[in-house]
């Protein structure tokens, strides 16, 4: 596909500097609010300046926001961008870093990039099929720690309800806390059943590892990548929001498992 490649000109004017760091912006304010790495939206965004001409692009990160500048003949341009989370997409990711290849190459212009980063389509999958595996790996746990078929059974029946009201109470915008503290506490207190009549030879993995759906080990997994590699503050925020998490889901089964108590099952 023919188009002008910026880093053969042998200037560029303020306009289009500008231009090409809004673009760079919105390729790391996508990779950021689909969780990439800190040290990948570092790289990406930095190829992406150097694929276009520009001397370089430094850029600070926050929890929220990312603080960009780019340089070009000693003129700056700086930006910054908001950042809301989407939740965790990988295949978003790998396709700003496609997209940044494709820049490198030269295959893509400017206004190529610029439209394929506005047009990215997050994936659909049905909720019930996402569901039922999402149940049936929690199920898997139970076997793998001993459980019978009944146990079995009643994980995956339990994961699965829980799972569609996690669906559910996120369509409709909840807090993530809250989505997490409900979540857990109706797949723990669905097992408690399994518990109080004595269901399979261990009913209790029915309550173990229905719930092994909210283990936050991907936000944990980045918290502690991006403080090894130096992203201290960012990894902290990472850190602290996978710690919410995880307090919300131990409320949820302490409460199930005390009105399981009260209600004498249990």
């Amino acid at each position: 596909m023919a188009h002008t490649n910026i880093a053969n000109q042998q200037g560029m004017s303020r306009d289009e500097q500008a231009a090409i760091t809004r673009v760079i912006a919105r390729a790391g304010q996508l990779l950021q609010a689909y969780n990439a790495e800190s040290r990948i939206i570092e790289q990406t965004t930095e190829r992406l300046g150097i694929a276009f001409g520009l001397d370089s692009v430094e850029i600070a990160l926050t929890s929220k926001a990312i603080i960009l500048t780019s340089r070009f003949n000693d003129h700056c341009v700086t930006t910054t961008r908001t950042m809301k989370a989407h939740g965790i997409d990988m295949g978003i990711v790998c396709e700003v870093q496609r997209i940044c290849i494709l820049a490198e190459k030269q295959i893509y212009g400017l206004e190529q990039i610029k439209l394929r980063l506005d047009n990215l389509a997050v994936p659909k999958y049905n909720p019930a099929i996402v569901a039922f595996f999402v149940a049936l790996s929690c199920a898997c746990f139970s076997h793998l720690f001993g459980g019978d078929s009944f146990v079995f059974i009643m994980t995956w029946f339990t994961s699965f309800v829980a799972m569609r009201i996690r669906q559910w109470l996120t369509q409709l915008h909840h807090n993530l806390l809250t989505v997490f503290f409900i979540t857990a506490f109706i797949a723990t207190f669905i097992g408690s059943f399994a518990v109080g009549f004595g269901w399979g030879n261990a009913p209790e993995l029915v309550m173990v590892t229905s719930v092994l759906q909210l283990v936050p080990g991907f936000p944990l997994i980045n918290a502690v990548s991006d403080m090894v590699k130096g992203h201290v503050t960012i990894g902290m925020a990472r850190w602290m929001t996978a710690t919410l998490l995880t307090l919300a889901s131990t409320l949820g089964i302490v409460l199930a498992m005390q009105l399981a108590q009260l209600g004498g099952w249990l």
